[in-house]
């Protein structure tokens, strides 16, 4: 048995918690490069505490998902200000644009040069500038990953900007960041949290350590999903929430995905719909494909038993097979109201291009079973 587990260097969870990033980015210097989303003046109460510890910001807000463009023009601001650290407070989008942007100040050159699948690919050789991520959404887990995920328009994909070195320098979990998500938005994030927790434990690169962490936070997903999708101020249910997502980054930090983030990444690319609408949409019909395609290809294979473990975890029920852990995720994304993915102007003509671009994916590699175009086609035809 052999295995690696690495993670941020310091990682603080709790109510009240967000405290800590101002004492911690005082100690780094100033300017800071202060990542928001599209409401920046939600941050404001933050940055004036920053300002009362002599530490200046220089603000940056992303609408939407971070393009490579966005990425590029914010390194050239935090270079010009002669920023020392970044800080991304806000969902996934923008604490992968303050990884991405705390990368590439510090290392020159195109971002091409380091991207994968549509750039060169290689390694980032200065240690990036430190970065402190505070997320305010329970999703992506991004805090505690060693990659950015980047669209890039010219070629219509989402590629992910990838180094050991980009694992953040603070992670900092406050549950109380997440309360005011709307209901809609915790049912989204919520659902990548759970995908992020499911594909690691049936992937290839499962190991004991993201097991555990994976049966824990599959667990408080299961019972809590729903409740702060009903409440928003359930206080047990959003703590819940946010260590299902700290637990997601770290299992697939350090085991990997499958085939529903690597179908996601040319969609997102491709088409404007949200992660979590993706993952919602694609994880039952994967878990169920995988199933079908295991028992006639790889009838031995580890993952099959997982998946009853799953189910196990999903339902609360210890004589739980496989199948019922699908239909509970059925169950759920019908009571969290998602949208179809042909909401989003997806037709039956783009599965196939979709399909070929999804076994490009890095994150397809980690799925329990290679899976054929006709077979990805086949998954996303019944998801439209």
């Amino acid at each position: 048995m052999r295995f690696e587990f690495a993670t941020a260097t310091r990682i603080v969870f709790g109510p009240g918690r967000i405290r800590e990033a101002i004492s911690a980015a005082a100690s780094l210097g100033s300017p800071a490069f202060l990542v928001s989303g599209n409401t920046p003046a939600r941050i404001d109460p933050f940055a004036r505490e920053l300002g009362a510890q002599n530490v200046e910001c220089v603000r940056f807000s992303i609408a939407g998902e971070p393009t490579i463009p966005a990425v590029v023009d914010g390194v050239r601001i935090a270079r010009e200000a002669g920023c020392t650290l970044v800080i991304g407070y806000g969902g996934g989008s923008v604490l992968d644009t303050a990884k991405a942007v705390a990368a590439l100040m510090a290392n020159p050159g195109d971002p091409l040069d380091y991207l994968e699948v549509v750039g060169r690919g290689r390694p980032l050789t200065q240690p990036c500038a430190p970065c402190i991520c505070i997320p305010t959404t329970a999703g992506t887990g991004c805090e505690v990953t060693r990659n950015a995920v980047l669209i890039a328009p010219e070629h219509r994909v989402k590629v992910s900007l990838r180094s050991p070195r980009m694992l953040p320098f603070l992670a900092v979990v406050d549950p109380e960041l997440t309360c005011s998500l709307p209901p809609g938005l915790t049912a989204a994030t919520g659902m990548d949290a759970l995908t992020q927790l499911i594909e690691p434990f049936v992937c290839i690169s499962s190991n004991p350590m993201t097991d555990a962490i994976c049966r824990e936070g599959i667990r408080r997903a299961a019972i809590s999903l729903r409740a702060a999708y009903a409440d928003g101020n359930n206080a047990e249910a959003r703590e819940n929430m946010a260590l299902a997502s700290l637990f997601g980054g770290l299992a697939l930090a350090n085991a990997g995905l499958g085939a529903v983030h690597g179908l996601a990444a040319p969609l997102g690319g491709m088409f404007p719909v949200p992660h979590g609408i993706v993952s919602a949409n694609l994880l039952p019909v994967v878990m169920e494909t995988n199933l079908k395609v295991l028992r006639t290809r790889s009838a031995d294979s580890p993952a099959l038993p997982r998946y009853d473990e799953v189910a196990h975890l999903l339902t609360g029920k210890a004589s739980a097979e496989a199948e019922e852990g699908v239909e509970w995720i059925r169950e759920l994304t019908a009571d969290l109201s998602f949208p179809r993915l042909s909401s989003y102007g997806i037709a039956e003509a783009d599965l196939t291009p979709i399909a070929w671009n999804a076994r490009k994916s890095s994150s397809m590699k980690g799925n329990p079973i290679e899976l054929t175009v006709e077979e990805l086609t086949g998954i996303l035809k019944e998801a439209l």
